[in-house]
């Protein structure tokens, strides 16, 4: 059985599925738009969009073609192994060498390709507000990060293996899961590092937004807004923190875009969220997804012939993600469609929670807003949607909110 020809088909069959996606979602560009949502783009802007959408799918399409071809090229000629070899015997020598020119390998390739989506065609439509320093300091900043976690996962990978040999499963799952969790609490600390953020204004919108959070017994740390003008003019919002000590997240393009009451229906719609506690629900999910992925990564650190096919002497743990980001290529759309099934439900839950506040007919101009603001798809592949989309179509949810509406009426 020749090791090294399955592992870069398996290469190919993941970029091959990654092309039809492209393929189906470049062709259902010319799909009839839903009667209920005809009016977020007018014929000017709708064109503007389809152009757009065609220029993002062939980017995406040349970026997987490309990823595919350095993957199967940097595998089929041994160059981890090679590079390994530069840097002292020593398991832990070896595996800071495979991960750094991993890490090197994919945020230069995703450079490239995230300079032409950012500065040519994001700047091109008029999405784009970063500067070029801005660019490059975000790509180091990423590398660096990049760097350090998969330094660390792979550094408690190979500490748990050679102690615990194959209870090492259950045991690198709880550790990554426990790392998930650290980084979400770290991560209001960690987008400081790019961004300004200012404490929102006093006045009707603060108020409005307190009173909806405190009256289902949330306590809101701070409500801030983010500078994302400086990078993008795209709208978004979020929550941070744990528990019910939240902090509330504004991009200034969401306020100035938006009504209060528009903005408090995407709030209202967040806290329906917490209320069913989905961030929660969707960690634990995840919990499977992380037993897999360790069992995975246990097959790859423990079959000396998979390394060994690729130059190497011995087992390497660094080449052992490498192994696991190919296995996962294969196994994550399955999965990943279990967890988006689960994560659409949730947000039809949470715009209904959205109605039961009152902010039903602010919900769905708000829905509409973000759609044009973002060049969101009207009416994607049905398979597309399945396989996926982590939300309902605009106009499936916009359905789903009416009927709400029309049920406490």
């Amino acid at each position: 059985m020749n090791i090294k020809l399955i592992v870069l088909l398996l290469v190919v069959l993941s970029s091959v599925y990654r092309m039809i996606l492209n393929i189906v979602q470049y062709r259902s560009a010319n799909n009839p738009t839903p009667s209920n949502v005809a009016d977020v783009y007018d014929a000017e802007t709708y064109k503007k969009w389809k152009a757009y959408s065609a220029e993002n799918c062939r980017l995406s399409m040349i970026s997987t073609a490309v990823s595919c071809i350095v993957t199967l090229c940097v595998l089929a000629s041994n160059a981890y192994s090679a590079f390994a070899s530069l840097f002292p015997e020593g398991i832990r020598w070896q595996f800071f060498a495979v991960v750094l020119l991993e890490t090197v390998i994919d945020i230069g390739v995703g450079s490239i390709f995230g300079y032409v989506n950012t500065m040519v065609i994001e700047q091109k439509y008029g999405f784009n507000r970063s500067t070029l320093k801005t660019f490059v300091i975000d790509q180091l900043r990423s590398f660096a990060i990049e760097l350090v976690l998969s330094l660390a996962l792979v550094w408690i990978l190979s500490a748990l293996h050679m102690s615990m040999g194959d209870w090492m499963i259950v045991l690198f799952a709880g550790a990554v899961f426990v790392i998930s969790l650290v980084i979400s609490f770290l991560y209001p600390f960690i987008s400081r590092m790019g961004n300004k953020f200012v404490p929102l204004e006093d006045g009707e919108l603060k108020d409005r937004l307190m009173a909806l959070l405190t009256s289902h017994g949330y306590k809101v740390k701070a409500i801030e807004v983010m500078d994302a003008s400086r990078r993008t003019t795209k709208l978004n919002a979020y929550f941070t923190g744990f528990g019910k000590m939240k902090t509330i997240v504004l991009y200034d393009n969401l306020v100035n875009a938006m009504s209060a009451d528009e903005i408090c229906a995407v709030f209202a719609h967040e806290l329906g969220h917490g209320l069913n506690k989905d961030v929660l629900k969707q960690q634990i999910m995840n919990i499977g997804n992380l037993l897999l992925m360790a069992v995975v990564v246990w097959f790859a650190v423990r079959e000396s012939s998979l390394h060994t096919a690729f130059g190497f002497a011995n087992v390497n743990y660094g080449f052992g993600f490498i192994l696991l980001s190919v296995g996962l290529g294969i196994l994550q759309p399955i999965t990943g469609m279990a967890m988006n099934a689960y994560s659409r439900f949730a947000e039809y839950r949470a715009d209904r929670q959205a109605v039961k506040e009152g902010h039903g007919a602010a919900m769905i101009t708000a829905l509409k807003k973000l759609a044009k603001e973002n060049f969101a798809h009207l009416s994607p592949s049905r398979v597309y949607v399945v396989l996926e989309y982590s939300h309902p179509p605009l106009s499936s949810r916009i359905e789903e909110v009416e009927k709400a509406m029309n049920s406490r009426s």
